[in-house]
Order: structure tokens, then C-alpha cells, then sequence
């Protein structure tokens, strides 16, 4: 989808017989839309600066349109995305759970209707209890188990043995364990590199990972030298010099 610098949000719902609008809407309606409206904008990427989004109220329904998004690109292409409702498992997963949560609502409430649209009125997405936003992506979860390398930042508790794993990217897992495993560990593993064995479900689509469960401590490997290693190729480069390229080749001829 072309992105454009403004996204109009309207909620459309009938309410103690009058339509919902800005002079008549129920406090925590209004609240938890401008908390949907929010987590939409932003996404899991932060590719939005909310202090550099504006928003107006306009009349009619209640709408909320914001501003500022022409250079949102990843916003954009998941809007795109939901004019085919079969494809909500590939957009961004928070923004993904907002149309979840309101797709739900709306088969709840027959009167209850989400719209996206542009800002002469045009609609791009529409949930309501016709509409059939879902996840079809949920299905493609395999068991797995995987080695994850980062530093621990939390161990245990009195009642769930937590392990926090804070990845290389600076993503912090939790990962469940038992205090029988964390009791056993001789090692303080606390703010140290370390490599943890674990069990998890796995998403085929988008590699994410979720019931995370430890199963081990790894040693963690010698430091590594770059410069060391970068002396060996260049001593290796130098010995291998005068040998041609096609020296497998004439070899395995018996011409060598």
C-alpha cells in the first residue's frame, strides 16, 4: 500500500439507544480505543515516534485520526495487508492482537464496527461481526529445542523458577525452569555470557519462540580472538599462494 500522512480510526456502536460519538461515549470505550489506536500506531517495531504523531476528533462516529505517518512504511504495508483478512497472521503481532481484540468485540456486539480508512473517507479495513479477522498462521507452531546465547539477568523466585535471558539483540526472554534445576547449579551463572540448552515451540512463519522451558547450562565457549584467528588466514594465504586454483582437479585426475 502507498503510505499516505494520515489513518482514520472510527469505532461505530449504538449505546443506551444513540449512536457513539464525541459527545456521547462511555469513558472506558473511549479509553480503551485510544489505547487500541496507540498500540496500532506504534506496532512492535517502533518505527512511529508517538510524541510526533498528532491526533484530531472528528464528528460522526468516534474518529481519531492521526497524522504524520507518511514515512511509517512498515504501518502502511500492514494495513495492506488487512484488506485480506486471512492474511492478519502476517502483520506486525501487536498490531495483529488490537484487530483481534476488536473483531472479537464486534461479534459480541452486532452494532459494534471497527474501519481504518484514508482521509477522504475511504475504507481500507472493516471488522465487524461479518468479518472473519483470525490468526491462520497459529497452526504453525513445531516443538523444538534450541541452544540461546546471551547473559542472565534474573534467576528464580519464590514461587516460579524464571530464568530472564537478555539475547545479543537485547531482547529479553523468560524462560521457565524448576528450583530443583536452579538449586543444583554449582555455577553463579547471574550477569555472566551464558548458553542455556532450552525446550520451546517454535512459529514456522516468523522464527518467534513461546513455552519456553529450560532444560540445561552449557559451558560457554573459550573467548574468541579475531586477531588471531586473522593472523592464521593471513600466514595460510601466504603458504597457499603459489598453489593454482584447479590444484583439487588435476589431483584427482592423476596428472599431479
Amino acid at each position: 500500500m502507498q503510505p499516505a500522512n494520515t489513518l482514520r480510526f472510527a469505532l461505530n456502536d449504538r449505546i443506551q439507544d444513540a449512536e457513539v460519538g464525541p459527545a456521547h461515549v462511555p469513558l472506558a470505550l473511549l479509553g480503551q480505543f485510544q489505547k487500541d489506536v496507540g498500540e496500532f500506531l506504534a506496532g512492535s517495531g517502533k518505527d512511529i515516534d508517538p510524541n510526533q504523531v498528532m491526533i484530531a476528533i472528528a464528528e460522526g462516529s468516534l474518529v481519531l485520526i492521526a497524522s504524520g505517518l507518511l514515512a511509517a512504511a512498515h504501518l502502511w504495508a500492514d494495513v495492506g495487508q488487512l484488506q485480506n483478512p486471512a492474511q492478519l497472521g502476517l502483520i506486525d503481532p501487536r498490531r495483529a492482537a488490537v484487530v483481534e481484540r476488536w473483531q472479537a468485540a464486534a461479534r459480541k456486539n452486532p452494532h459494534r464496527r471497527y474501519t481504518l480508512a484514508d482521509q477522504n473517507g475511504t475504507n481500507f479495513v472493516r471488522v465487524d461481526a461479518h468479518s472473519d479477522y483470525r490468526d491462520q498462521t497459529t497452526a504453525m507452531w513445531v516443538e523444538v529445542k534450541k541452544y540461546l546465547h546471551g547473559q542472565i539477568t534474573d534467576l528464580g523466585g519464590t514461587s516460579k523458577a524464571n530464568v530472564h535471558l537478555k539475547l545479543d539483540n537485547g531482547k529479553v526472554l523468560t524462560i521457565a525452569s524448576s528450583h530443583k534445576l536452579l538449586g543444583d547449579e554449582e555455577r553463579n551463572r547471574l550477569y555472566k555470557p551464558a548458553i542455556l540448552r532450552i525446550s520451546a515451540e517454535e512459529n514456522l512463519h516468523n522464527g518467534e519462540l513461546r513455552n519456553l522451558t529450560l532444560l540445561g547450562f552449557e559451558d560457554t565457549p573459550s573467548t574468541w580472538d579475531e586477531a588471531a584467528f586473522g593472523e592464521l588466514v593471513r600466514k595460510g594465504t601466504q603458504t597457499w599462494a603459489d598453489v593454482p586454483d584447479d590444484w583439487l582437479e588435476t589431483l584427482r585426475s592423476g596428472q599431479g
